[in-house]
Formats: structure tokens, C-alpha cells, sequence
């Protein structure tokens, strides 16, 4: 009868125990080891355990101390400082022993009580440590900059790494000592109130106790009031003129916080004098020391005495008040966004562009001007060259390759491979995860052809047709931008004609990355991690075969390197070998002192920082999915701190293989953010940068933003060296003229090599000549009667016409403007290239070549005379 009583409770215990076991193998066991397998399978294996390492080490030695603080001060409040019995109850045998029976149970049940509540309340006190234990990595291997804030004195490695750990550990700090100054005197209380035969007076050693805990808590506090002091180096108060403190922050409310400070500690002294002292008790000063502190307080937090000082002293005279912070502001933001060794030249605009046609016109020229935009381009990709349902082009990149004995633009992008666009009976698990695997080579076109022709393919079709010397031994495309599942290869189906026409594809995966499947076992421990029981029961997956996972080129980046930020454009390089993915990746912090914050989402997700480096070129190979990191900007000190934590993760630059290394370029995503920046930030001096006269923004085209784009060109700046650059046209605020173009590129001037060395060179217009804007082009070719006829001739065949981006290129002492002409098939929906605009100055011409429009508009600035003249003319080459 008693054992069926037991056997409920036997029932739940077991129920507990095996979902505590269940728990520990999915979310511990199971993640820990199918994670170390695949950083094994990228021989990422010692990076792996470092991370875990600090991880675990850190959260682990926080918590340690934590809980040593809580026990020993529970501890000695119960055993050695709480007891205060009379002398007359010590000598008294029977009262002695009656109050020390007391006082054991006392002590015994308190330590079974405050143990586990030590424990607990050190691991809630450890948990933010354990969440930003990278932020910690940083403090610990981060380096000093060499760079000072202009308020403090201090290095900026000090607010990047140090000062997010302090006021981490200023808060915790703060609520452990107070909470073991409330735990404490609580203690002390029981102990006074339960133990009989106890003076009334609190013992000295429990006064002292306290006094020092409170001490403790005083001294958390001011240091709290301390780090106050550098959160004015992030004050937006003087928003939209400048960011950072300005003479409100430095000469009104820092004064306050040293204030603050002095009646807190004046506070605490007064507490602690009247608390001892046995004669001479007096609440004035304490009374007197709070009264003081809640004016400090109240004035810190009034708004109308800001408000006047502004009113009567700053606006005034606001650039010699302000001039000093308007002048750190400008400082700071441009080395936080790596804006100081723009190259600035002033552009000389030639109203007479004969000379300029005629020196600049030459093939080389008009074969890299990419009147294809990659956001039609890519609709004639999937229409053209799509060639199955489950092949797709996510995306269309730009690049550079020596074609034709120079280096020629084109427009390329990988055939990836996407299960959705299957029919739905065609979904089914063997296809999706051990059929159609991978995606299948690439296709390249010439940004630069000639209208009314079909597209011209460098490399196309599934044999990988290419009449100009592109071949890659490893098509195969097993990791890209797709949203990849998990592949199991090679297996034992037999596959045709999904790539090629060789039989047994699924063979000839042989890449080296991928966890191995050697055992029933592992299928088991894969079928409950990815929640798919056919793994375990499949007869097609061998002993040979590979799990694939993460193939996702941004996922798997981010899995391996979550400290990294990265850009949203990953590019395609195409190898003799195989295909590569290169993938620029930042490092970023919201502490730089004084740093305007950037304003949009401009990376991989929404970030909130003022400071950034493209730190690290990632290169993921397409094929096997091995991943290198590069150290692009190896003076970046967040990077380097990186460096020293995890050595061997981070490559130098220069270990990278020159067929890669000279495919590199200047990321998109920075220098579109870069140069909103320095639109406002390029007024370097506080009168101008105060009047905003000069600020620029982006060139718009009917209400769109012309966004920076690719071209390879040769700017004489190197040796008739031809150059991959990203072109940014910038006008006046609510002006339509140009006022610069800005060009960022990777060529090494000096030595004209293919080293990697990113720069910005800004082509600033004079002020004082009328430089059309792509506005005001677009004006002209809208105006333009020959044109406008063109356009609405083809809108009534059944065909409609869409402008693509315009070009807008510095061409000797003269500004090109090109823009082409798309029709659309009502129908198929497939882009041609149906003409090509150019235009200089006032001169508008169109043509089906690049060439015969040179021809034209040289001849229209022949009939000129002497220069352009206001008629606009259209011709077509027949």
C-alpha cells in the first residue's frame, strides 16, 4: 500500500528528470556539438574554443565573484558580527547555553537560506555580463588609438572600449552593494529580533559593517556621477546645428555634476558621523547636504535657465561661443567615418567640349560605359538565361576583367538555384535536399552595347559559352545569396540533366567543408537538430556523404563572426577554378566621442553608430563554402583588438591570392553613407559649417536619388591606368546644378599597381559656372520635340519606354551625361536597349551607338562655333 502511494511522486520525479535530460541534450548537447563539427568542417576548430572559452570564462569568473560577495557578507553579518548578548548572559551558565542554542539554529538555518539566495542573485547580477561578453573581449584586448577627445583628454580606444564596460559594471556594481546593504541589515535585524538575551544596541562590528557597505554604495554612486560626465560627449541638444556638448553642456551642466558629486559625498560623511557619533548628533548637516544636492538636482533638470543662456549669451554670438564644439564636432565625425584623406580637386569646366570629344573618344572609353543598369539587366538574365524553373539571379554585379587587352566592365551574376519555383508537387524533400542542391554557373555580359541589338554574352548557358577566354573547372554554385536549406551530398541518387547532362551528379560534390555522416548515429543527432526524421530513415544518404549548412552567404558569415556588420552588396568573382563570393564586412561603435550618429539603415540591419571601418574583405567560396577573412584596414583598432583575441582567424591583406586581390573594390554601402556625411561635413570651418551655404545632396532624376555606381575608366591619374571606380554626383541643397562628383576607388597612385588602397577624390565645380545637374539634363531630353516623338511613337506600338541611370562622367574639363533608353515588350516583359542619350552642356543627342552620338554631338559643337548654342537637336544613326 505504501509503494502505490510513492508512485505518483516517483511518476512526476521521473517526468522531471527526463525533460531536464531532454532539455540538456536538444539546447546544450545537440547545439554544442553539430556547432563544433561545422567550425571543425571550416577549420575554424581553436576559434571555436576561444569563443567559448571567453564566453563561458568571463560570465563564469563574474559570477564566482559575485556570489563570493554575497556569501561572505551574509556570512560574517550571521557568525561574527550580529551577536550582542550582555556580559551578566555570558556568565551566567544556563542563560549562556540557552542563548547559544538559539544562535546556532539561528546561524545553520541562515546559511541553508542565504547560500542558494547568494547564488541566485549572483547569476541574475552576471546575466548582462554574459550578453556583452564581446563588448568585454574589446576592453580587454582593445589598444589605445592614438587619437584624444577634445573635451576630456582622453583616448578614444577609452570610450570604444573601456567606457561601455564601466558603466556595465558601475550599474551592477551599484545594485550588489546595495542590495547586500538591504540583505545585510535585514539579517542584523532578524538576528536582534529572534536571539533572545541581545543588548538593544546594535555591536560595533555590525555599525562598522555597515558603515562600510554604505560606503561602498556612496562610492558606486559618484562613480555613476563620473561616468555621467562623458554621456555630454553624446548630447544631441544642438541638433540639427552640431552634435556634442556645447557651451550649455560644458559650462552649465558639467559644472552641476561635479556639484551633485560634492553633496553626495557630503551626504554620506554626515550619515555616517551622526551614526557613531555617541554625544555630538546632529541631523543639520545631513539635512543641509540634501537640500543641496536637490537644488543641484532641480537645476540640472530646469530647462529655463538653459533656455536664457542660450537666449542672452550663445545666440548672440553663436559661431565664437559655439565655434570650439561646432569645430570638435567636425573633427570627430570625419575621422569616425574615415573622411579625412579625401582628395579634393577643383574641376575646370571648358564650355567648348570639341577638344574634349575628340581626345576623349576612343574605343576603350565607349566599351565601359555601362548603359545597362543591373536593375533591368536582371529581368533579361531570368528571362534569357534562367534556362530551368529553379534557377534564378538574385542579383546582378558589376566588375572589372581583362578582356580584349584592357580592362573591360562587365555586368555578371551567379545561377542560383531556388526549390520554390518548382512545381508544388515537385517539392518534396529528396529534391529539395538531395537533388537540386546547388545552382550552376554564371552569366557575364559587357556593361558597354550598342542599342538595337540583342544582348552580347561573354559567358552564357549551362555548357558555359564564352567566346573571350572564361572557364571555370568547378561551376557548381552550393552557396550564394539564396535562402538555402540544408544539403545532404554527395548521395546515392542517380541525377541527370538538372546542370548538365552527366549522370550522377549528386557525386561530384568534393569539396573539403561539410559534416561528415559516417554513422547512424550522427544521422540520428542531425534528423532532431534540423526536426526532420527522413534524415535518419533515408537509404540515399551514405557514409560518405555531408551535411551543408548555413549556405547562405550572410547567414553563414554572421554564424562564424557576429561581431562583424555587413554590407548588403556581396559580389561575384569568377575564377578559373570555381566562383568566389566577397563580402565587405564592417566594424562598428556608437562611442566615438563627438561623432554625429548616422542617421539610416545603411548595413544589414538597423545599427546605431557613429563610427565605422571596412575592416575585413570576407571571401566565401561558391563551390565548398570555405571562408577567409582579410584585414582590409588593419589600423582600425577595433579590428585589431579582434586580431589579438583570436589569432589566426584574421588574414593580412596581402596573403590574399592576386586573382581575387585585384578584384576588389570600394564598398557601395560605406561610401553611399560616407558621402551624406560629408555633404554637410566638408564645411571644415564653424562660420561655414554654421551658415550651411555649401551643403550638398544627392543628385535626383524625376524624385529618385541618383545612387553611386560602377565604372572603369581611365582618369589620367596613373599611367593611362584604368580604374574601378563608384561615381556620386552631389548638388546644392534644393539646387538642381552640380556641384561635384565624387569618385572612390582602390588604385595604388603611387606605385599603379593592384594594391589595395582606397581613396575618394571629390571634383568640386566652380561656383561661378552653370553645371548642369541630372535634373536639369533630364529636363533637356524631356524638352527635346525629336525625342519626345521618339518615345511616344514607341509607347503606341505596344511597347513601353523606360529611362535607365543616368551616367554622369568627368571627361577632360567637360561633363558627359549619358542615359539609356529601354523598351519594355507589353507581353514578354524582356528589356532592350533601344538607344543611348548624350549629352554635354546644353547639346543633346541621340543614337543606337555610344560612337555615333560622339559623332553627332561633335558636330553639333562644330556648328556652334564658338560653343554650344541653346538649340537641342536628335538624330539616329540609320
Amino acid at each position: 500500500m505504501r509503494n502505490w502511494k510513492l508512485l505518483p511522486a516517483l511518476m512526476a520525479a521521473t517526468l522531471v528528470v527526463a525533460a531536464v535530460l531532454y532539455v540538456a541534450f536538444y539546447f546544450v548537447f545537440l547545439d554544442f556539438f553539430v556547432d563544433l563539427w561545422w567550425f571543425r568542417s571550416l577549420e575554424f576548430e581553436t576559434y571555436f574554443w576561444l569563443k567559448l572559452l571567453y564566453r563561458f570564462i568571463f560570465s563564469g569568473a563574474v559570477t564566482t565573484f559575485f556570489f563570493a560577495i554575497f556569501l561572505f557578507h551574509f556570512w560574517i553579518a550571521s557568525r561574527y558580527l550580529g551577536l550582542n548578548p550582555p556580559e551578566d548572559i555570558l556568565m551566567d551558565d544556563g542563560k549562556r547555553r540557552r542563548f547559544q542554542r538559539f544562535a546556532d539554529v539561528f546561524m545553520t538555518g541562515s546559511a541553508k537560506v542565504y547560500t542558494p539566495v547568494s547564488l541566485v542573485l549572483a547569476i541574475v547580477i552576471a546575466i548582462p555580463f554574459y550578453l556583452q561578453w564581446e563588448q568585454a573581449l574589446l576592453f580587454f584586448f582593445g589598444e589605445a588609438a592614438g587619437i584624444t577627445d577634445p573635451v576630456y583628454g582622453n583616448d578614444v580606444s577609452f570610450y570604444m572600449f573601456s567606457y561601455p564596460i564601466y558603466m556595465l559594471i558601475q550599474k551592477e556594481l551599484l545594485t550588489t552593494a546595495s542590495l547586500v546593504l538591504l540583505a545585510t541589515g535585514v539579517l542584523y535585524w532578524l538576528e536582534h529580533v529572534f536571539v533572545p538575551n541581545q543588548s538593544k544596541e546594535f555591536p560595533v562590528g555590525a555599525k562598522i559593517h555597515l558603515a562600510v557597505l554604505f560606503g561602498f554604495v556612496v562610492l558606486f554612486v559618484i562613480w555613476g556621477f563620473l561616468l555621467d560626465r562623458f554621456s555630454l560627449l553624446y548630447s544631441d541638444q544642438n541638433e540639427p546645428v552640431f552634435f556634442g556638448p556645447g557651451f550649455v553642456e560644458l559650462h552649465y551642466q558639467l559644472p552641476l555634476i561635479w556639484l551633485e558629486i560634492f553633496f553626495i559625498a557630503a551626504i554620506a560623511v554626515s550619515i555616517v558621523f551622526y551614526a557613531f557619533s555617541e554625544r555630538h548628533r546632529s541631523k543639520a548637516p545631513a539635512i543641509v547636504a540634501v537640500l543641496g544636492y536637490l537644488a543641484a538636482w532641480g537645476l540640472s533638470g530646469s530647462h529655463t535657465i538653459p533656455e536664457m543662456i542660450e537666449k542672452f549669451i550663445v545666440k548672440p554670438n553663436f559661431t565664437r561661443t559655439e565655434g570650439d564644439s561646432m569645430l570638435h564636432n567636425i573633427d570627430a565625425t570625419m575621422a569616425a567615418y574615415d573622411l579625412n584623406n579625401i582628395k579634393v580637386v577643383d574641376f575646370k569646366v571648358n564650355l567648348d567640349a570639341t577638344k574634349d570629344i575628340e581626345a576623349w573618344s576612343n574605343v576603350k572609353h565607349f566599351e565601359n560605359i555601362p548603359v545597362w543598369d543591373r536593375e533591368f539587366l536582371i529581368d533579361s538574365y531570368m528571362q534569357l538565361q534562367g534556362l530551368r524553373s529553379y534557377y534564378v539571379f538574385p542579383t546582378v554585379d558589376e566588375d572589372r576583367y581583362f578582356i580584349n587587352d584592357h580592362h573591360q566592365q562587365v555586368n555578371l551574376a551567379a545561377r542560383e538555384v531556388n526549390i520554390e519555383r518548382m512545381p508544388k508537387e515537385a517539392q518534396n524533400w529528396e529534391n529539395a535536399h538531395l537533388r537540386f542542391t546547388h545552382g550552376y554557373g554564371a552569366v557575364v555580359s559587357p556593361a558597354a552595347q550598342d542599342a538595337g541589338i540583342p544582348i552580347v554574352w561573354y559567358l552564357r548557358d549551362l555548357n558555359m559559352t564564352s567566346d573571350v577566354g572564361f572557364s571555370v573547372k568547378y561551376p557548381d554554385i552550393y552557396y550564394g545569396q539564396e535562402k538555402y536549406r540544408y544539403a545532404i551530398v554527395p548521395n546515392n541518387l542517380a541525377v541527370s540533366d538538372i546542370s548538365t547532362s552527366a549522370p550522377d551528379e549528386g557525386k561530384d560534390y568534393r569539396g573539403n567543408t561539410g559534416i561528415p555522416i559516417p554513422s547512424l548515429f550522427r544521422k540520428m543527432l542531425f534528423a532532431f537538430y534540423l526536426k526532420d526524421e527522413k534524415i535518419f530513415f533515408s537509404p540515399n544518404i551514405s557514409n560518405d556523404s555531408k551535411l551543408l549548412l548555413r549556405r547562405n552567404i550572410d547567414e553563414r558569415i554572421s554564424a562564424l563572426t557576429p561581431f562583424l556588420h555587413l554590407d548588403k552588396d556581396p559580389y561575384l568573382v569568377i575564377d578559373k577554378d570555381r566562383f568566389y563570393w566577397i563580402q565587405d564586412a564592417y566594424t562598428l561603435s556608437k562611442y566615438y566621442p563627438v561623432s554625429k550618429p548616422a542617421a539610416d539603415d545603411y548595413l544589414d540591419g538597423s545599427h546605431e553608430f557613429n563610427y565605422i571601418r571596412n575592416s575585413v574583405k570576407v571571401v566565401v567560396d561558391a563551390y565548398d563554402g570555405s571562408v577567409d577573412y582579410y584585414m582590409s584596414n588593419p589600423d582600425d583598432p577595433i579590428i585589431k583588438a579582434y586580431s589579438r583575441a583570436y589569432p589566426g582567424l584574421l588574414k593580412n591583406l596581402k596573403e590574399m591570392p592576386d586573382h581575387l586581390l585585384q578584384h576588389l573594390r570600394y564598398p557601395r554601402d560605406l561610401y553611399f553613407m560616407q558621402m551624406k556625411i560629408y555633404a554637410k561635413y566638408h564645411q571644415n570651418t564653424p562660420e561655414l559649417f554654421y551658415e550651411q551655404a555649401e551643403t550638398w545632396q544627392y543628385a535626383t532624376v524625376d524624385g529618385q536619388s541618383v545612387l553611386p555606381y560602377f565604372i572603369t575608366m581611365d582618369f589620367n591619374r596613373c599611367n593611362d591606368t584604368e580604374e574601378f571606380v563608384m561615381i556620386n554626383p552631389m548638388t546644392p541643397i534644393r539646387r538642381d546644378n552640380l556641384s561635384m562628383v565624387g569618385l572612390a576607388g582602390t588604385l595604388d597612385e603611387v606605385n599603379c599597381g593592384h594594391a589595395y588602397k582606397p581613396g575618394i577624390t571629390i571634383f568640386k565645380f566652380p561656383k561661378d559656372v552653370q553645371v548642369n545637374g541630372p535634373s536639369q539634363v533630364n529636363a533637356l531630353i524631356d524638352q527635346n520635340p525629336e525625342i519626345a516623338a521618339q518615345f511616344t511613337l514607341w509607347n503606341q506600338q505596344g511597347s513601353e519606354v523606360k529611362k535607365g541611370r543616368m551616367v554622369i562622367l568627368p571627361m577632360g574639363n567637360s561633363i558627359l551625361y549619358v542615359q539609356p533608353i529601354y523598351m519594355l515588350a507589353t507581353k514578354t516583359k524582356i528589356p532592350e536597349l533601344a538607344r543611348v542619350i548624350v549629352s554635354i552642356g546644353n547639346q543633346v543627342v541621340m543614337d543606337k551607338t555610344l560612337q555615333a552620338a560622339f559623332d553627332h554631338l561633335k558636330a553639333q559643337f562644330i556648328k556652334g562655333a564658338n560653343g554650344p548654342t541653346s538649340g537641342i537637336s536628335a538624330t539616329e544613326s540609320k
